[in-house]
């Protein structure tokens, strides 16, 4: 597998810094697991934060501070994800299979999606997106911001072709109609903030119809 595209390098250093939200921290934890250059300029990344740390003065702990994060360790998580159901999807990423992912509904001819619980709060929402060979998308932008990895099969845009493994970063400056590739559906996991607005007429008329 040969991967093309990347998160932009701010989404890699919040990934390596842990200051994504759920959904965001979950798209690239999946693009990085299968990416071998983005794994390691993540560990690059945190040699540096690692090195600031070490050349910080040490600080005295507040009273109790100790004792306060030995209680909370001792105690369960407040949140469990149970095993991820993978009965049509079979070869998910590891990084899924402690997601609960919800059952598949139809959003528009020929497209599906399977939401994922994210762990606390979270900005954006994860599913899994999963069109039919040569399914052609309507025109749209966006009013948050759409991370998009690609799982298997390939879809294309204006901005190039995304096969297995590629990263797709789009906002509110984007307008693209991505084309799905022939031969194979094209699964995909998504994080999203805000709504999908397609545009033109007909867009107008679908679009509260469609909903990710």
């Amino acid at each position: 597998m040969s991967v093309m595209h990347h998160p932009p390098a701010e989404l890699l250093a919040g990934f390596s810094a842990g200051t994504l939200d759920p959904g965001e921290h979950l798209a690239v934890a999946v693009h990085v697991s299968g990416c071998p250059a983005c794994r390691r300029l993540v560990r690059a990344i945190e040699g540096v934060g690692g090195s600031a740390l070490e050349a910080t003065e040490p600080a005295a702990m507040k009273a109790g501070a100790f004792e306060a994060v030995m209680d909370k360790a001792g105690q369960s998580p407040s949140h469990s994800h149970a095993l991820a159901d993978r009965s049509t999807d079979d070869d998910l990423p590891k990084v899924l299979r402690h997601y609960r992912i919800g059952r598949r509904r139809w959003v528009a001819p020929g497209v599906s999606m399977r939401p994922i619980e994210l762990p606390g709060r979270s900005s954006s929402r994860a599913f899994l997106l999963r069109s039919d060979p040569g399914t052609h998308m309507l025109e749209h932008t966006h009013t948050g911001t759409e991370l998009t990895c690609v799982l298997r099969g390939s879809f294309s845009h204006e901005g190039g072709r995304f096969g297995p493994g590629d990263f797709d970063f789009g906002d509110d400056t984007l307008d693209h109609q991505p084309t799905v590739g022939e031969g194979e559906p094209c699964l995909c996991l998504v994080a999203m903030t805000g709504d999908l607005r397609i545009n033109g007429f007909f867009g107008r008329l679908i679009g509260p119809f469609v909903r990710l």
